[in-house]
């Protein structure tokens, strides 16, 4: 057994088709990242839904920041109540691993700029508190811009609020953390309700947290702009008295339907942020006829 093995990872998520992190995570393009801080819970939700993912959503979390967005890679742990003869199995390969301190330091240690730390405590608050201030400082010199999320508790909460890292968590206790053993390092771990594999982007807004596939994030992002840039031209259209809103609605367009669109696009001030999309997926419905006796939307 060895504790955040490549190998492994890769093998746990071989539909990301994409670059990788050094250990092996997905590494989802920070122009993604970037694009999710301006989008909604609701539109990132449903499209991952709609694919079967119907469990990657908790909601049951207390945040350190309110209304802080919290969008990163996810560096996966999970817990679970000490053995004394597991404890020693599992510690000492980490120790043979060169790892030092405890579990929680081992996983705060490998971080790196875009991560979201994601812990399974197994709602463990006393004597389950993950991050303390000193953690958290480190969680935020190591991530820059990402966080955490830990089914447990937290601890020093007043020294963790001056720092400028959003953090979801179950509860608050002054204890230290105590009395478990960590069974895995970038495997998937639960969140409540929710399932994390390492390297999935981490979406928390909306009073929960998304843990989004990383092979779905272009898909999401990319679907998202469309839909907005197709509100904008859709209203342009219907106040022009050009298209019908039945024909806006529609789910697939006709080709002159995307052709007036993509010209918009390129001529159009408001198009400009959209002018890197990829439409032959909609040409490609769109010549199938896929656009007769469609069910509005």
């Amino acid at each position: 057994m060895h504790f955040n093995d490549r190998e492994e990872i890769i093998a746990l998520t071989p539909q990301w088709k994409g670059e990788r992190l050094p250990d092996g995570r997905p590494r989802v393009e920070d122009r993604y990242l970037q694009a999710l801080y301006g989008m909604t819970l609701e539109e990132v939700w449903k499209p991952i839904f709609v694919k079967g993912y119907e469990n990657q959503f908790e909601g049951r979390l207390r945040t350190l920041h309110s209304g802080k967005k919290l969008v990163g890679r996810a560096v996966t742990c999970t817990f679970a109540p000490t053995r004394p003869d597991l404890h020693e199995t599992l510690f000492s390969i980490g120790q043979e691993e060169g790892r030092h301190g405890n579990y929680n330091q081992w996983v705060v240690d490998s971080l790196v700029e875009g991560d979201v730390l994601v812990a399974d405590m197994y709602d463990k608050i006393y004597k389950g508190t993950f991050l303390g201030g000193n953690l958290t400082t480190a969680v935020k010199t190591r991530t820059k811009t990402g966080g955490a999320v830990i089914w447990g508790g937290v601890r020093d909460v007043e020294q963790m609020e001056k720092v400028d890292t959003q953090v979801y968590f179950r509860g608050i206790d002054p204890t230290p953390i105590r009395e478990v053993v960590m069974l895995g390092f970038n495997t998937a771990a639960r969140i409540g309700n929710a399932i994390c594999l390492p390297g999935d982007v981490v979406f928390g807004a909306g009073g929960g947290v998304l843990f989004i596939p990383s092979h779905l994030v272009a898909e999401v992002v990319d679907g998202a702009a469309k839909t907005h840039v197709k509100d904008i031209f859709g209203f342009e259209m219907i106040s022009a008295n050009i298209f019908t809103t039945a024909q806006i609605d529609r789910a697939v367009w006709t080709e002159d339907m995307l052709d007036r669109l993509l010209d918009f696009i390129q001529k159009d001030p408001r198009g400009e942020a959209y002018r890197s999309l990829d439409w032959s997926g909609e040409y490609a419905a769109a010549k199938e006829g896929a656009s007769e006796g469609q069910t509005m939307l």
